[in-house]
């Protein structure tokens, strides 16, 4: 069974931008959001939310309402909950303890964005792999 862990993802490069932009615009709070698209190897949207955590210059917590409309358009056959994202705002982009702790094996996508990077991690259920991953054109089709 393929388990999406030895799949290159692929992701648009606009949402690559978009990371940035997000990061950029929040520090020194951490940014968050949600990475959509249609299979679990291909991201082709970024949805910035808020974050609701109670120390956002530290931590993050997408804020629940979109999270749940997220879920529910993807149960009627909208786009699919590739993973998440969040900031580092000074750190690196790779997973911080806490981010370890959140960890659920659920096998969705983490980007961090931390010291002008972008980097892609698979939440294993003991920690995170980090995933391979190359830009491609926004155009879900040219894939």
């Amino acid at each position: 069974m393929d388990d999406g862990e030895t799949r290159v993802l692929a992701v648009a490069r606009a949402v690559v931008s978009l990371l940035h932009e997000e990061a950029a615009l929040a520090a020194p709070l951490e940014c968050c959001g949600l990475l959509l698209g249609p299979a679990r190897d291909h991201v082709t949207r970024a949805l910035p939310t808020a974050n609701v955590a109670a120390d956002p210059r530290r931590r993050f917590e997408i804020d629940p309402r979109p999270l749940l409309d997220a879920h529910r358009a993807e149960r009627a056959g909208g786009e699919r909950i590739v993973g998440y994202y969040h900031s580092h705002p000074a750190g690196a982009a790779v997973p911080s303890a806490t981010d370890g702790e959140n960890s659920t094996g659920d096998l969705r996508i983490w980007a961090i964005i931390g010291e002008g990077q972008v980097a892609f991690w698979r939440d294993s259920g003991n920690g995170f792999v980090e995933q391979s991953w190359r830009r491609v054109d926004d155009d879900p089709g040219g894939v």
